[in-house]
């Protein structure tokens, strides 16, 4: 049976497109972009999610020793393309066992990023810069400041902006969090040259 797409906010069911309605809608969020089923990890689901992206497709590189990608998502249609791009790692745990990241990037607006955080509404509310932040990734060169969000209690949230797009890392358990805090650089696989051995492992349940 085929999955279908779900809320991006509330992972429920949605309506889709008709002749009333252009939009897919969900019964407690109402006219949202449809979040698709994860996509394998392997290099077909990356070449589907690279190919409709409007926003960056973020990976660490090179990964965290031991960490492998396991799968890929997207919010958006044919219609839309995908503004909303998640790419999943595991990798072992500082404490033993295994960590989980998702690194998101959304156009503001999408609540996909609030969603996996445990978050109520769209955004992460007020990110300033007036205070230092917490953590930094490198990106082309240059560092992106990130802010620690007071997120649900069993995992670390880190939100910030790059490249005109919210940039979020969610990591479980929460102690996994310190891996933001140290020397990540991020590329995106939409650009060209980007033809890497990646490590794949088995699909993340945090996808879903």
């Amino acid at each position: 049976m085929r999955a279908e797409p779900t809320c991006p906010r509330c992972s429920g069911p949605l309506q889709a497109p008709n002749l009333w309605s252009s939009d897919w809608n969900c019964a407690l969020h109402g006219a949202v972009l449809p979040k698709q089923p994860p996509k394998s990890p392997s290099l077909e689901g990356l070449a589907a999610v690279v190919r409709d992206a409007w926003v960056p497709v973020w990976l660490p590189w090179p990964l965290p020793l031991g960490w492998l990608v396991t799968g890929f998502g997207v919010v958006g249609d044919e219609r839309t393309g995908s503004r909303a791009c998640t790419v999943a790692l595991s990798g072992p745990g500082l404490l033993g066992g295994l960590a989980d990241m998702l690194l998101i990037a959304e156009e503001p607006g999408i609540g996909l990023g609030a969603s996996y955080a445990g978050l109520d509404g769209l955004d992460p509310g007020v990110v300033s810069d007036s205070s230092a932040p917490h953590a930094k990734v490198e990106v082309r060169g240059h560092p992106v400041p990130l802010w620690a969000v007071d997120a649900a209690p069993d995992r670390a949230v880190y939100v910030g902006e790059a490249m005109g797009n919210w940039l979020w890392g969610v990591l479980w358990p929460a102690d996994a969090g310190v891996l933001m805090v140290g020397d990540l650089a991020l590329i995106d696989l939409r650009e060209p040259g980007m033809e890497l051995d990646l490590p794949f492992g088995a699909l993340s349940s945090r996808l879903s």
